[in-house]
């Protein structure tokens, strides 16, 4: 117990004069302890005085006071842990002087400097990287969805076409309508021109074969008023059949102007219908079709003008 006592007031002790007092008890000089450590003997002095500004840094003084405990017979770490307890003043004063020397201020201020530098290139990276992906990536999901919003405002105005077609070939048999009338009668005219001198005649044999001439005039314009009615053929059945990999709006109308499709067509949709040809076809994304076949037949898309992936084309027998 009694050395437990002495002991530990000898810890209070600075560790130079712990030092000092192991060296004197082992008989040995400064100069036996700095020879051994390969040391000037006023690196020893300044260590024993407690005077650590001579050494240049923190970690070569506890190499030095390792050293020296071993040689002198004291427990090194405990020395250690008493020079850190002893040292602990001294850093606090050296960061306060850190603190109030000015350079120290312009160093932290350049340092903080740098760091916004850092983080304001790395969100200039980041934004052109988005930009770029926004430009290069969303373009390509994004023109199927835009086609039916702008195809339905032309779409009053596609019939006008296939309507004024079909109003100039129904004008065209009525107007020549009065053309076989006026051939009709003019060879009646004439038929009364030559039934007047045959009155003189007393022959009545004369005036049957004009009389047989006049059915003979009438019937030449049959063939001509038979062609209206050759509209038949314009209005031949066809089958259409079309299949969709994408959203694509498509309108589909008759012969009659009779709209059979008018719709927007979703990815894996098949139209298959049927009317009287020709069938006029708008397709408002060409790229959204898979096939096309007409009477059983593939049809080429390609073979039909295409603007803004916008075809317009007729199909018939």
């Amino acid at each position: 117990m009694a050395t437990e006592e002495n002991s530990q007031p000898a810890m209070k002790e600075p560790v130079g004069r712990q030092l000092q007092k192991a060296r004197e008890r082992t008989g040995l000089s400064t100069g036996d302890v700095a020879a051994a450590q390969h040391l000037r003997p006023s690196v020893i002095q300044a260590i024993e005085s407690g005077d650590y500004s001579q050494i240049d840094s923190e970690l070569f003084l506890k190499g030095y006071v390792r050293a020296y405990a071993k040689q002198v017979g004291l427990d090194a770490d405990a020395v250690i842990a008493d020079l850190d307890q002893e040292l602990e003043p001294i850093r606090q004063q050296r960061e306060q002087e850190q603190e109030a020397n000015p350079l120290v201020d312009i160093e932290r201020r350049r340092r903080r400097k740098r760091q916004l530098a850092k983080a304001l290139f790395f969100l200039v990276v980041l934004g052109i990287a988005g930009y770029l992906a926004f430009t290069f990536l969303v373009p390509e999901q994004g023109p199927a969805p835009s086609e039916p919003v702008t195809e339905p405002e032309s779409v009053p105005e596609e019939p006008a076409p296939a309507d004024a077609e079909e109003s100039a070939a129904l004008v065209e048999p009525e107007r020549s309508e009065p053309v076989l009338v006026a051939s009709a009668e003019e060879p009646e005219s004439t038929a009364m021109e030559a039934e007047a001198p045959t009155v003189l005649q007393p022959e009545t044999e004369a005036e049957a074969p004009e009389t047989d001439q006049i059915p003979a005039v009438v019937q030449t314009p049959e063939p001509v008023l038979e062609d209206p009615n050759g509209l038949s053929d314009v209005s031949d059945s066809g089958r259409l059949q079309i299949r969709f990999s994408d959203d694509c709006w498509v309108q589909i109308s008759d012969a009659d102007g009779n709209r059979l499709v008018n719709s927007l067509q979703r990815n894996g949709d098949l139209i298959d219908i049927e009317g009287p040809t020709p069938l006029r076809v708008v397709i408002g994304a060409v790229d959204a079709v898979e096939s096309i076949r007409f009477q059983g037949e593939p049809v080429d898309i390609g073979g039909y003008r295409v603007v803004n992936n916008r075809s317009e084309f007729t199909l018939t027998i």
